[in-house]
C-alpha cells in the first residue's frame, strides 16, 4: 500500500546567531542565541514551512536550533519538539561516521512519521545538514559548490531548507535547496 502522504522532509539550518558572543562557547549548548536579523529569518521561514504544508519541526537542543523552530512553528501553530540527535557536529569530540549514523536514525524515525502525518522539518545546523545531503546522494562535486556559496562552509544559508522528498519509481531521494531567507 502507498504511503499516505507524499514522503517530504526539509533539512533546515537555525537562523543567525550571535556570532560576536564569545562569552557563550558556539559548539557547547545552549550556544549563543539568535540575533534580531536571525529572528526575521526564521519568521520567514515559518511562513515558507507553512506553505509547504509541514505539520511537525523536531530540533537541536541549541538556543538557536529551539528558537529558530519556535518561532517557525508558531507561525504555523504547529507541534515543536527536541531531538537531541540533532545536535552540532563537535569535531573535535566526533567522527564524521558518528555524526551519520546518529543523522540517519533520526531521519528512517521522521520519514516513517511523515508518511503517516505529512511533511516533517528537521531544524538543525549546517555540518549535520551536508552529512545527510550526502548520505542520501548528493553528489559531492554538488554539495562542494553549496558549501563555497554560504557562511562557513554550509550547504546552506541560516535558516536555509533543503527538501527531500522520496521517489519511489527511482527509490532515491530528490533534494533540492528550496528557501532561503531574504531579511
Amino acid at each position: 500500500m502507498p504511503p499516505r502522504n507524499p514522503l517530504k522532509l526539509y533539512f533546515i539550518r537555525h537562523a543567525t546567531p550571535d556570532w560576536n558572543r564569545i562569552d557563550i562557547p558556539y559548539m557547547t549548548p545552549p550556544g549563543p542565541p539568535l540575533t534580531p536579523k536571525g529572528e526575521k529569518e526564521a519568521q520567514a521561514l515559518g511562513n515558507f514551512l507553512k506553505d509547504q504544508g509541514v505539520v511537525k519541526l523536531y530540533h537541536s537542543p541549541f538556543e538557536r536550533t529551539s528558537k529558530t523552530a519556535q518561532i517557525a512553528a508558531g507561525v504555523n501553530d504547529i507541534p515543536c519538539l527536541v531531538e537531541t540527535r540533532l545536535a552540532e557536529w563537535h569535531g573535535e569530540v566526533e567522527a564524521a561516521e558518528q555524526v551519520s549514523q546518529r543523522m540517519l536514525s533520526v531521519l528512517d524515525e521522521a520519514r516513517a512519521e511523515s508518511e503517516q502525518i505529512g511533511p516533517i522539518g528537521l531544524v538543525t545546523h549546517g555540518g549535520p545538514v551536508a552529512v545527510l545531503l550526502h548520505e542520501l546522494g548528493l553528489e559531492s562535486e554538488k554539495l562542494s559548490a553549496f558549501k563555497r556559496k554560504f557562511d562557513h562552509s554550509n550547504p546552506l544559508p541560516p535558516a536555509g531548507a533543503w527538501e527531500a522528498e522520496w521517489n519511489a519509481e527511482s527509490s532515491s531521494w530528490n533534494l533540492d535547496l528550496k528557501f532561503i531567507p531574504s531579511v
